[in-house]
């Protein structure tokens, strides 16, 4: 919310009534007084940005809680938006489109070391591994599991078109250590932090805990299952 009213203050996605996150914007509409919009809907006005409010006159948007991911976004070539993600505007985002290409999976490649997972460019390969079946095969540009090869073979890479936009990928195997009612669950820790202005760095705040019982985390990968979803992890000292 910053400094600015909740009228002001918008939580951007692309039609936010059929994303699976969906519960998430309704609280913040319910308990933070903004406005839930779609990308379509958001008007351009010079440099600054407006949306239409129930009685039809143009609001003022100030600050940006941005939910939009751009690998769908790209892929949307049916939408039409009133302004760019890359152009500079009068508003204050939460957080930054820059961020989307600053962390993400362009950047694994490049990231090396004993916390790091082994990760190649699949066009930067002069030969492949022989244990394809301990790698993963993924999308640069894809969320949500989209795309991924769990199971790689020399087949399924072959049929790749744009190496270049590939990476391959070591497995990790999450190890189920949580015991439920029928079997046991794979836990994977995410935390969040918060920058506020003025600091020289972001401070952890709190985490999220994604229970798992299928190949991977994630809600596509756990419809069929119980025990699963998110959760918060509690530590002792």
């Amino acid at each position: 919310m910053g400094d600015a009213a909740p009228e002001e203050v918008v939580l951007l996605e692309i039609e936010p009534e059929k994303q699976n996150t969906k519960i998430d914007f309704y609280y913040c509409a319910r308990d933070l007084g903004i406005r839930i919009c779609c990308v379509t809907e958001v008007v351009k006005v010079g440099k600054q940005l407006f949306y239409k409010t129930d009685g039809g006159a143009l609001q003022r948007i100030k600050r940006i809680y941005n939910r939009v991911i751009f690998d769908e976004l790209s892929q949307r070539t049916d939408l039409s938006l009133s302004f760019s993600f890359e152009e500079e505007l009068d508003v204050y985002w939460v957080g930054h489109p820059n961020w989307f290409f600053r962390v993400s999976k362009y950047l694994l490649p490049d990231l090396k070391g004993p916390y790091f997972i082994e990760t190649d460019r699949l066009s930067a390969l002069e030969t492949l591994p022989e244990d394809l079946e301990n790698y993963v095969l993924k999308p640069l540009f894809s969320f949500s599991g989209a795309g991924v090869v769990f199971h790689v073979t020399p087949e399924a890479i072959a049929a790749v078109k744009d190496p270049e936009n590939y990476i391959l990928q070591k497995k990790v195997h999450y190890k189920p250590l949580i015991q439920a009612l029928e079997g046991q669950v794979k836990a994977e820790v995410r935390m969040l932090f918060l920058w506020p202005a003025g600091q020289s760095q972001a401070t952890p705040v709190a985490n999220l805990v994604r229970l798992s019982r299928g190949e991977m985390i994630g809600v596509k990968f756990n419809k069929d299952k119980d025990w699963v979803g998110g959760s918060i992890g509690l530590f002792e000292k």
